[in-house]
C-alpha cells in the first residue's frame, strides 16, 4: 500500500468515525470548505447542499453510537490518480444504508474531500 492510500484510508477511517457519533468537527477537518454533498432528494431529483448546510444537519442529528445501532464501515475501493482520489465507501445506521463516493483533491500536500455523493437505501428493521 502506498503512502496516498494509507492516508486515503485513514481519513475513512476518521469519517466512519464521525458518522457513527455524528461529529461534525470531525467531519469538517477532512472535507474541503467549497465542498458539497450530492445525492437523489425525497422529491426524486439531485439535491447538491455546500457542505456547511450538511454539517449543520449532522450536527442536529442523533449518533448512532446513542441509539446503540450496530456499526459496519467498508471500504470498497479507493483509486488515486496524481493528485486526484475517489474513495467508495460503505456504512449503515440502520434502517439506512449507504454508499458513498468521495472524490479526494490534495490540497497543498493534504488530501481532502472534495465533493460527496451518496445513496442511501432504507430497510425494515
Amino acid at each position: 500500500m502506498n503512502n496516498d492510500e494509507y492516508t486515503l484510508r485513514s481519513m475513512a477511517q476518521i469519517y466512519f468515525d464521525a458518522a457513527y457519533d455524528m461529529d461534525a468537527e470531525r467531519f469538517q477537518a477532512i472535507f474541503h470548505p467549497l465542498s458539497a454533498v450530492t445525492r437523489i432528494g425525497d422529491d426524486g431529483e439531485v439535491s447538491v447542499m455546500p457542505i456547511a448546510t450538511w454539517l449543520a444537519g449532522v450536527r442536529n442529528a442523533t449518533a448512532p453510537r446513542k441509539l446503540e445501532l450496530e456499526r459496519r464501515d467498508e471500504v470498497v475501493a479507493i483509486d488515486v490518480s496524481d493528485n486526484l482520489a475517489l474513495v467508495k465507501l460503505r456504512l449503515q445506521m440502520p434502517p439506512r444504508y449507504f454508499t458513498d463516493l468521495l472524490s479526494c483533491l490534495k490540497v497543498q500536500g493534504a488530501w481532502k474531500i472534495v465533493q460527496k455523493v451518496m445513496s442511501v437505501d432504507v430497510r425494515p428493521i
